[in-house]
Order: structure tokens, then C-alpha cells, then sequence
């Protein structure tokens, strides 16, 4: 059964606006301040593992009213636990590469990856613990948890930190071919009774979801639970990461300020809030 046959149904049309990559860099984490004080930004992702993750945590603390989730890397992007203790995943350097394909092969057929895959989840679970932040979702860089054994040992690892609500990352004009898969997912997150989004923006306009593509998106909401994720960072410099090279982290921190963006999400007739907001009966239930 699903939250609406359990009599848990949230509000008709929420929406949770999320910056990704909390702690990247303190660009990042300025940006996530700045729309958060001063525009529409309701929850942000946090990349226990980066550079600027204490600075993050640090400002956080500092907002009782945005929504903390954890962002968890497992491609691209740097472990908390040291290349000793996960060499089929990290390099010397204790980074994750980026062949997501390959390392997809490699957590479902190979038991010694899944072993250390699992460490590496518990362990960011745990730093986040560490933080003192209440958990309000998790979510997978690039959306790695549609990998079925990502998606298991999250489940199972996520319960015991307390985890409520996981991303879905199913956009409502998303291909024919990839919606069973979605279902696949949904369905997952149904049986564990772990709540989710009923659809996202901002897959197809990753890194560029300025005030056009916001104002398009909010023009024709569908009704139910969405997320508008994004990748705001204040202009001081050039690229955060190579694969980030074409992302416009300025325009989309203006269209998270933007009065237009604002006055659209109160025409839409949407409330806006975390996971823990807009699933609050559910999690207060459970």
C-alpha cells in the first residue's frame, strides 16, 4: 500500500526546493544561506565528505528551518573512509570515480565491492549522525540509488539512522522506457515505508535552472509531492569541479531570490518545505 491508501496523504501540491552539494565548497554553502534567508530554498543535501562539509554544518546550525538531507557519494566525488579501507572503490587519494557503468557491474556481481560499498554508506551515515542535524531525507549523487544494490543497503543501512524519505528522481516528462524502472523504485521505497517525492525538476536542465527554466517548471506543476533540485553557488570563480564546467551556479542562485520565482510558487497554490515538512504526519507516525 501506498501513503494515500494509508490514509497518510500529504498535501495536494508541495513542493521541497533543494540545493544538492551542501559542502562542496563554501560557495556552495553561501549560496544555500543566502536563498534560504532570502528566497524560496527550503532544503539542501549535504556532502558529508567535502571540502567545506564542516562549514556547511556549521551555517546550518545556524538555520533551524532548512531542511538537512544527506547527499551520498559513491561516484565522483571524495569517501570518508580511507582508500585502506575500500581499495575496490577509491583511489589513493580516497576519491570515487566516475564510470558509473562499470562500478554498476561491479556492486551487483562482485561480494567483496558490496562489502565495502556498505561500509562507505554506514560510515557517511554516520558522519551525518555526528552532525547533530536531524536527517530529513537522502538522496545519491548523481541519483546512484536507482542501482538496485544501492538502493537495498541504503534501505537497509538508512533505517537505523533513522532515514524517512528518499528522492525520487522521476521527472513527469521522463522516457517511455525509463518509467518501469521508476515504478521499480517507487515501489521499493513503498514496501520499506520510506516516503518520497512523487516527481523532481531539474534533471534535463542540470546547472541550469535559472529564472526561465524555474518560471517554466512552476507553470504547469503537476499535483502531488515535487522537487526542484538545483546547484546554486554564489559568482566568486570558475568551475566548482571539472564535470560542473557549464553549470550557471549564479543563475540559479538568482532565480532562488527572484520575487517572479517566489510569486509563481504562491500562484501554483503550493506549500513549501522540507520532507519532514510536507510528510509530517507520516513521519510523526511512524
Amino acid at each position: 500500500m501506498t501513503d494515500r491508501h494509508r490514509g497518510h496523504r500529504p498535501l495536494q501540491r508541495a513542493l521541497i526546493i533543494t540545493a544538492d552539494d551542501f559542502g562542496l565548497d563554501p560557495r556552495v554553502n553561501e549560496a544555500v544561506e543566502q536563498a534560504h534567508l532570502h528566497g524560496v530554498l527550503t532544503a539542501a543535501s549535504l556532502m558529508v565528505a567535502a571540502p567545506a562539509a564542516r562549514d556547511a554544518v556549521e551555517r546550518a546550525r545556524r538555520l533551524p528551518d532548512l531542511r538537512v538531507g544527506l547527499h551520498l557519494v559513491l561516484a565522483d566525488g571524495a569517501s570518508i573512509l580511507p582508500h585502506s579501507a575500500i581499495p575496490a572503490l577509491v583511489d589513493a587519494e580516497g576519491r570515487f570515480g566516475g564510470n558509473m557503468v562499470r562500478d554498476g557491474f561491479r556492486f551487483f556481481f562482485l561480494r567483496h565491492v558490496r562489502e565495502q560499498l556498505a561500509l562507505e554508506i554506514r560510515a557517511q551515515f554516520d558522519a551525518f549522525a555526528k552532525t547533530g542535524l536531524p536527517l530529513d531525507h537522502v538522496n545519491t549523487h548523481k541519483h546512484f540509488h536507482l542501482h538496485p544494490t544501492v538502493l537495498s543497503l541504503i534501505l537497509d543501512i538508512g533505517r537505523e539512522y533513522g532515514m524517512k524519505a528518499v528522492r525520487l528522481p522521476f521527472e513527469s516528462h521522463a522516457p517511455f522506457w525509463l518509467r518501469p524502472w521508476m515504478a521499480r523504485v517507487r515501489a521499493r521505497l513503498d514496501r520499506a515505508g520510506v516516503a518520497h517525492n512523487d516527481y523532481v525538476v531539474g534533471i534535463a536542465s542540470t546547472g541550469q535552472m535559472d529564472e526561465a527554466a524555474m518560471l517554466d517548471a512552476l507553470a504547469s506543476l503537476p499535483d502531488g509531492v515535487g522537487e526542484i533540485y538545483c546547484h546554486p553557488a554564489s559568482a566568486d570563480g570558475g568551475a566548482l569541479t571539472p564535470a560542473m564546467h557549464a553549470y550557471r551556479h549564479a543563475d540559479e542562485l538568482a532565480a532562488l531570490l527572484s520575487p517572479r520565482v517566489a510569486e509563481a510558487i504562491a500562484a501554483a497554490g503550493a506549500t513549501r518545505g522540507g520532507f519532514a515538512d510536507v510528510f509530517a504526519e507520516r513521519v510523526q507516525a511512524s
